[in-house]
């Protein structure tokens, strides 16, 4: 089986989340800048198979797309350019990024480390790549 991929996109910071081989756990991969980004996954897919894309759909409370909701689907178009063969899947990030403060502060981390913003791209990835995987399971 190919891996998956899931993406919490910011305009800053993109974290990357990545299953293994055979789909079974979600890990953080990396957090990358936005411009490096197509660079990155090229190189990556050397390597890997990848099946599939996933991102992190930003709304509001109400259900309403967010303000970062515009960035997130330029994002999408850029994928969808430079890798036309591999589909992409919608998940609600809403409360991501407060579920992995809280893994974090739950870590026993240092006080300087907790308040690493790529570390909670990169966990705020895993956790939208997670909810893919609890909701496609058979």
């Amino acid at each position: 089986m190919a891996r998956i991929l899931a993406f919490d996109y910011g305009t800053k910071r993109i974290g990357i989340a990545v299953t293994d081989p055979l789909q079974l756990i979600a890990t953080g991969l990396d957090t990358i800048h936005p411009k490096d980004i197509v660079d990155y996954l090229k190189k990556y897919m050397l390597h890997e198979q990848v099946e599939a894309f996933v991102l992190g759909d930003p709304k509001q409370m109400d259900g309403t797309p967010s303000e970062s909701a515009q960035h997130v689907k330029g994002f999408s178009t850029i994928l969808k350019k430079n890798f036309p063969g591999i589909p992409q899947h919608w998940i609600d990030e809403r409360f991501t990024s407060k579920m992995a403060h809280q893994t974090i502060m739950q870590s026993g981390l240092k006080k300087t480390d907790r308040r690493d913003k790529e570390r909670v791209d990169t966990i705020s990835a895993t956790i939208i790549l997670q909810y893919f995987m609890e909701q496609h399971r058979l």
